[in-house]
């Protein structure tokens, strides 16, 4: 197949990242998008008429999922490669997919790094699956279809042993349970651990933390008295670093360096951390001030790799009509590690 005629049809119900994966493909000038759709029916209705190249599916797809609508695919196109590119972690549905015959598997919080990776993979007849996923056993295909169709082994992107890299991830949420359900296990876990954590949010969202974590089996009381708990007002805190609209950079990491340090000095263990959950850019986005909002992302990269904290920055969507623009969702999701969609 010529680079040139490399036909391309995207499926997924989320309209920013359906956006944000055809502005990473459009990065290479052979791909042609040739097709969208968001649910697994018209995703099997289009590729019979248009016959792509290449299909990137999700899988948590409306009306017919995205599983099924590569069996159906498989039959009425089957020359057509197909990357799997979903949120899900767990093997037995990665096996699932794989098994249709498709040539791999993305993570969507790993898309950003592996995206075109995986592309070139597929491509070229390999399989590929996200680094986080590497861990499992790809050896053993469960069915002749998948064995027949992915024989070329595993590609992973190459990572030096050596190169050390920051946490700093973004979670793009639909709904309040999400964020909270994320924002208890990644605080939980880290105070579980002896660690620190810093939460700076909405009012709303911490004093509903507060007896999701108590649940999740923490003394909160003593962990505030210890000083490895610490919560700010998010709407108060913007302030304190803006200058003409835009952040600081002294005055920012100057506040985020003293509350990190003060964790960092309750936190048990030589090799304690510091977790910090932090919604101050999604309401600088809210407010109408994207730019704002992603220089403090790259601020917060910045600050990441000073203190090797880890960082999870949270986005409600969906109490914002019309959700974020897909090019400032996508300059966001460009300076984190790993970027998650509920």
């Amino acid at each position: 197949m010529e680079t040139s005629q490399v036909r391309v049809f995207v499926v997924d119900d989320y309209e920013p990242f359906r956006q944000f994966i055809c502005s990473t493909l459009r990065k290479r000038p052979e791909l042609q998008i040739i097709g969208e759709a968001v649910d697994g029916f018209e995703a099997v209705q289009k590729v019979q008429q248009l016959q792509p190249d290449l299909i990137l599916l999700d899988i948590g797809l409306p009306t017919l999922n995205g599983i099924e609508a590569a069996r159906r695919i498989r039959e009425l196109s089957p020359k057509s490669k197909i990357l799997f590119v979903s949120e899900n972690r767990s093997w037995d549905i990665v096996e699932e997919a794989l098994r249709t015959g498709a040539g791999g598997y993305v993570v969507k919080s790993d898309a950003v790094g592996e995206l075109l990776f995986a592309v070139n993979a597929v491509l070229e007849g390999k399989r590929f699956v996200s680094a986080s996923l590497a861990g499992n056993d790809l050896t053993d295909p469960k069915d002749e279809q998948t064995a027949d169709h992915n024989r070329s082994g595993v590609v992973l992107p190459f990572v030096p042993r050596n190169m050390w890299i920051a946490r700093h991830e973004a979670g793009f949420y639909s709904h309040d349970r999400f964020v909270l359900d994320d924002l208890t296990r990644f605080i939980g876990t880290a105070l579980k651990a002896g660690n620190a954590a810093i939460v700076v949010a909405t009012n709303s969202h911490r004093d509903s933390l507060l007896p999701r974590l108590q649940a999740y089996g923490l003394d909160m009381g003593t962990a505030i008295e210890q000083g490895r708990y610490i919560a700010l007002d998010a709407a108060d805190a913007i302030p304190t670093f803006m200058l003409r609209d835009m952040p600081d950079s002294v005055l920012f990491l100057k506040l985020l360096g003293d509350l990190i340090g003060t964790g960092a000095k309750a936190a048990h263990g030589e090799k304690a951390r510091v977790a910090i959950f932090g919604e101050m850019c999604h309401l600088l986005w809210v407010q109408g001030n994207a730019e704002a909002a992603i220089q403090v992302e790259k601020l917060s990269n910045q600050l990441a790799k000073t203190y090797d904290v880890d960082i999870l920055c949270g986005y409600s969507l969906g109490s914002v009509q019309g959700g974020m623009d897909s090019r400032v969702f996508e300059r966001v999701c460009a300076e984190h590690t790993a970027v998650y969609s509920r």
